[in-house]
């Protein structure tokens, strides 16, 4: 079959059926060789000639706003997911009786930040998501606004983590910003396969790190901010890379730089920007909206096939509004990480989280490799029903 990302690009696919691109993706082949371009000129040449790496970390800047779907200068380089979300519960000005809203059952880094304001006097509010597929609809968080006073901030996953529920963000951004609150996303499980942009959004803050979807590694990230909101946000690393005059070393004048930039202090991590330049640009040559409908369709088929084993209960929701590029599923009277750890014995790569087993696919996996994990989900459940 025909996919959207090159299968020749992904050699993982000689060894294994891999499904967790909602934990970390393998790198593609280009981007294997961007990084071995980069160590050999490294090796070779040292700092000569250094505006040819500047030029390509302008080039997976601009990738990566095309891909979110915001401007360019409104995006900011960062380590990782945890960092951006720590720039936004640190670099805002809290006053003690401020409140933040946030979903409750989350990955820890998208809770921690704002329980650490309680010390400051801040309220956390946690919504509990809704049914097995973890629903957070825009009513609850409509009623749970409405239950106190209006909220400085509420916080939310685009793509929950475990069970893949996919937030609303522009109805969101709507009831935040009628009742005068910010809306801060932690982008990292859609940017790469939603086609969503997320300027359009209306969302204030977003960040998400490169080594799941966008097919990158770990220690590279995205961080967004709105220009409205820019001012509010008081960056926590200022340095040689925050002013409009950087590379001038005897100017030591201190402003901000009028972009998304003044958040990035020091110098960069140049190898894995050149790791998710090649992997934005495979990204963007397919199209997200190309890949988003091809895993799409992988998830449907997965999810009827699913139904379809006596035993197996599917646990995301599969609604227009809620779905994603996640399913979760199990399987009665089998943990969830023992279903994980056969599967794996078999070349098949899926996680065990949130009480499920997590299938993430690509826009380079195929029917036949869902065929075939069926097959072997639908053996765990009969073996152990003949052993009961």
């Amino acid at each position: 079959m025909t996919t959207p990302l090159p299968r020749e690009q992904f050699p993982v696919t000689e060894h294994y059926r891999y499904f967790d691109h909602a934990g970390i993706s393998p790198l593609p082949r280009v981007s294997v060789e961007a990084a071995q371009w980069f160590v050999d000129r490294m090796m070779r040449k040292g700092k000569l000639d250094y505006d040819e790496l500047e030029t390509r970390q302008v080039a997976t800047r601009e990738a990566g706003a095309r891909l979110m779907g915001v401007p360019v200068n409104d995006l900011a380089f960062i380590k990782n997911t945890t960092e951006g979300l720590g720039f936004v519960s640190s670099g805002l000005e809290w006053s003690p009786g401020d409140r933040v809203i946030a979903p409750d059952l989350e990955f820890p880094s998208m809770i921690f930040p704002w329980l650490a304001l309680r010390d400051r006097g801040v309220q956390v509010d946690l919504i509990a998501p809704i049914g097995d597929g973890g629903t957070l609809p825009l009513a609850e968080f409509e009623r749970v606004i409405a239950a106190g006073p209006p909220p400085k901030l509420v916080a939310v996953s685009w793509v929950q983590y475990g069970r893949g529920w996919r937030t609303d963000l522009r109805g969101l951004a709507r009831l935040c910003h009628d009742a005068d609150a910010l809306l801060c996303v932690d982008a990292i499980q859609g940017i790469g396969v939603l086609p969503e942009a997320l300027a359009d959004c209306d969302v204030d803050f977003a960040m998400g790190d490169g080594q799941k979807w966008m097919l990158g590694t770990e220690g590279l990230g995205f961080f967004y901010v709105a220009e409205r909101v820019r001012d509010r946000l008081r960056p926590l690393e200022p340095g040689w890379a925050s002013v409009p005059h950087r590379g001038e070393w005897s100017n030591l004048d201190f402003v901000w730089d009028d972009s998304a930039r003044r958040f990035e202090g020091g110098s960069y991590n140049m190898v894995s920007t050149m790791i998710l330049g090649a992997s934005l640009a495979l990204l963007l040559d397919a199209g997200v909206d190309a890949i988003w409908n091809h895993v799409d369709g992988l998830c449907d088929h997965l999810v009827t096939g699913l139904t379809a084993i006596d035993g197996v209960r599917v646990l995301s929701d599969r609604s227009e509004a809620g779905r994603s590029s996640i399913v979760s599923f199990s399987v009665d009277g089998i943990a969830p990480e023992q279903i994980a750890e056969r599967l794996q014995a078999d070349h098949f790569v899926c996680m065990a989280r949130a009480g499920g087993v997590r299938v993430a696919p690509h826009g380079y996996n195929t029917i036949d490799e869902i065929d075939a994990l069926l097959a072997a989900v639908e053996l765990q459940a009969a073996a152990h029903e003949k052993d009961r």
